[in-house]
C-alpha cells in the first residue's frame, strides 16, 4: 500500500492487506479482541490509503513481509515520491527513465540495518532524504556521465541505516538531503 498519497481511495486488495496484518497482530497479542474488532470493522469501510494507514501505524511489520519485501520502481517519466511513515524493505529496484525518484528515510518505519538499493537509472535524478544516522554506501554505483552529491559523515560505527546503492546511473544523478 502507498503512502505518498493518503488521500488516495483505498481498493479492495489494499483493505485485505490491512486486515491480514491486523488478524497478525491479534494473534501476537498486540491487539485485544475489542480493539481487533474494532480496527477490522473501520479497515473494511476505510475509504482512502491515509485511513488504512493509520489502523496499523502502530504495529511492526510482519516478519513474513520483511524477508521478501521488494519495492519496484519501473516509472517513464514524471515523478515518484515515498515520504512519511512507509515501511523500508530490505530491497529496492529502481528502474525509472527521465524520472525524479524521492525516498525519504526521515519518518519510514525502518526493520532493517542494511538496504541495498539497485538501480538502472537513466536521465533522471534520486533525492535521498535522510537523518545525520544515515550512511549511504556507493562503493558499488558505476557512473556514466553521472554524478553524486552526498553529505559528508562522521563514522559510519554509529549509522542506525546503511544503504547500498549499486548499479548503473545513465546521465543520472544522486541527491542526498537532510530532513
Amino acid at each position: 500500500m502507498s503512502n505518498d498519497r493518503p488521500d488516495l481511495r483505498a481498493s479492495h486488495e489494499d483493505r485485505d492487506r490491512v486486515v491480514e496484518a491486523l488478524r497478525i497482530a491479534g494473534g501476537d497479542g498486540r491487539l485485544s479482541a475489542e480493539e481487533l474488532d474494532s480496527r477490522l470493522e473501520s479497515a473494511l469501510s476505510a475509504r482512502t490509503l491515509g485511513e488504512l494507514a493509520e489502523l496499523t501505524a502502530d504495529l511492526p511489520v510482519a516478519p513474513a513481509a520483511q524477508g521478501k519485501d521488494v519495492l519496484v520502481v519501473q516509472q517513464h517519466g514524471g515523478r515518484y515520491v515515498r515520504e512519511g511513515r512507509w515501511s523500508v524493505p530490505r530491497r529496492i529496484e529502481l528502474r525509472p527513465q527521465l524520472c525524479r525518484v524521492t525516498l525519504d528515510f526521515t519518518d519510514a518505519l525502518i526493520t532493517a540495518d542494511v538496504v541495498r538499493i539497485e538501480t538502472d537509472m537513466v536521465h533522471g535524478k534520486l533525492f535521498l532524504v535522510t537523518s545525520p544516522d544515515i550512511v549511504i554506501d556507493t562503493d558499488g554505483l558505476n557512473l556514466t556521465y553521472s554524478k553524486l552529491k552526498l553529505r559528508p559523515r562522521n563514522s559510519a560505527d554509529a549509522a542506525r541505516l546503511r544503504i547500498e546503492l549499486v548499479g548503473q546511473l545513465l546521465h543520472a544523478k544522486v541527491i542526498e538531503k537532510r530532513a
